[in-house]
Order: structure tokens, then sequence, then C-alpha cells
């Protein structure tokens, strides 16, 4: 991968007189892994758009797990804030504040999966990091919704547990997030989502590198 021609390739690898600054942020040098993890004005946007991808893929999932009638292409699959499944008392939530008793900053995963019948809920989140920081990331996100998990357990009386979704930019994961993937939804693939990842990767290297 890092033989893509990056400025700082240009510079480091073949020896040429270039800036070697990100062509974008002026800030860092311009690696590939820059590029798809580490600019500030790409973050804005184009990972925005490649994290909502890869979790739009796990909300389609979960809703065929509950028999909730949507569009067979996970791609073509626009998720609704809330959706209920008054058959089996399941509530999925799509990036929705939760409304709690005491001020929680962390309130607003980007799904949640509520089953009145077993009284279990799921704090799930997605991020899409550079590999050097998926195990950090992991540890990160379930302190960041510890709080939450306690709240929703105050008031809602159910068993709560916050699932991170860790997939690299270029699709590597950490051990063990295959299984997280199965907490999440018995449909979920893991091959799926790192495509998706490494997909929206590609496309923003090419749209960068182009400039």
């Amino acid at each position: 991968m890092q033989a893509i021609n990056t400025r700082n390739y240009q510079k480091v690898i073949c020896g040429q007189q270039v800036e070697s600054k990100c062509r974008l942020c002026s800030q860092h040098e311009e690696t590939v892994d820059h590029i798809v993890s580490g600019c500030e004005v790409l973050a804005k946007t184009e990972y925005i758009s490649r994290h909502n991808n890869a979790a739009a893929y796990l909300h389609c999932s979960i809703c065929k797990d509950h028999d909730i009638e949507i569009t067979d292409k996970w791609y073509e699959h626009e998720p609704e804030t809330v959706i209920h499944n008054k058959d089996n008392n399941i509530t999925i939530m799509w990036d929705m504040p939760v409304n709690t008793d005491r001020t929680i900053t962390a309130n607003r995963p980007d799904i949640i999966v509520k089953d009145s019948v077993n009284s279990t809920c799921k704090l799930i989140d997605m991020t899409v990091p550079s590999d050097r920081n998926i195990a950090l990331k992991e540890t990160e996100k379930k302190c960041k919704y510890k709080d939450l998990e306690l709240e929703i357990q105050r008031m809602w009386h159910m068993k709560t547990v916050v699932i991170p979704v860790v997939v690299d930019a270029l699709g590597t994961v950490k051990k063990g997030m295959v299984e997280n993937i199965k907490k999440v939804s018995e449909r979920a693939n893991m091959a799926e989502i790192q495509k998706i990842c490494m997909l929206g990767s590609a496309r923003i290297l090419r749209k960068v590198l182009s400039v």
C-alpha cells in the first residue's frame, strides 16, 4: 500500500524534490495512513461517509434479524431514527441521543437495540481508525459509553452492554472482533464490513490523489 503515489512516497522513496506534506491539511506527511485515517479535512466528510456506510450495514443486518421489513440491499438501506417491531417488542434506534435523568455527555451511540421481552439493551458503536489504534479504540468506546450503560440499566431496568465494532481503514481487525459482530447481529458478516471499510478507503485515496 505504501507504494501508492503519495507525496511522501514521491519524496522519500523516489527522491523527488516535492512538498511531502498533505495536499489538503498541509499539517502532516502525506502517507496512505494519513489520507485514510488521519487528515482533519477528510474527517469532516469522507471519514463520516465511510463510517455511516459500515454502520448502515450493521443496522440493516439487525433489522433483518428481527423480521423488520427493509430493502434487501444494505447499500440502499436508509436507517430510520426509530424502528419498532410490535410483534417481538424490539426497538432499534439510529444515531439518537438517550434522554437521561443525569447529564451524560456520551449519550449517542450509533445504534441502540432495546429488547423489552428479554430486558436487554445493546449499545453499538462503529469506528474506522488506523491500524495502530484498533486496540485502543475498542477500550476507548467501552469507557466512553460506560456511564450511559449504567444509567440505562438503572432507568430501563435492562441488562445493558456496550459493543464496539472496530475495523481499521484498511480492513485489519483485533482478535475477538468477530465475536463482537455476532453479538450485534447473527446475519452480519465480518468480511463484508471489512470490504465496506476498504472500498471506502480506496475511494478516499483515489479522490485525494487526483486533486
